[in-house]
């Protein structure tokens, strides 16, 4: 006899509105003692501000999942269609919003 726990399945609605998504191409993360804090925002070229699109709150431990998760699919990804690289700009304007590249002397 199988003493096992069976799995419950978890059934996940995705309503029309938020199936669609939301662009972000900046995540500020920061943390408190006992949650941590995504924001998730759409940053335009050249401009002085952004808003946070979506604020998403976790539990540590549900963060360190994530994390794990996010790795795993990272990895799935790069195994099959390459080696994510960053984009880094070949010559940043200083003073005009430029990134300098850390990886060029």
């Amino acid at each position: 006899m199988d003493n096992k726990p069976k799995q419950q399945e978890l059934k996940i609605e995705l309503s029309p509105e938020v199936a669609s998504g939301q662009y972000a191409n900046l995540a500020v993360i920061s943390h408190g003692a006992n949650e941590f804090f995504l924001d998730f925002i759409s940053v335009a070229p050249n401009m002085p501000q952004a808003k946070v699109l979506s604020r998403i709150v976790m539990a540590p431990e549900n963060a360190k999942t994530l994390l794990s998760a996010l790795g795993e699919n990272v990895q799935r990804y790069e195994a099959t269609f390459g080696t994510i690289e960053r984009k880094m700009p070949k010559n940043p304007m200083p003073g005009k919003g430029g990134i300098p590249n850390p990886f060029e002397a």
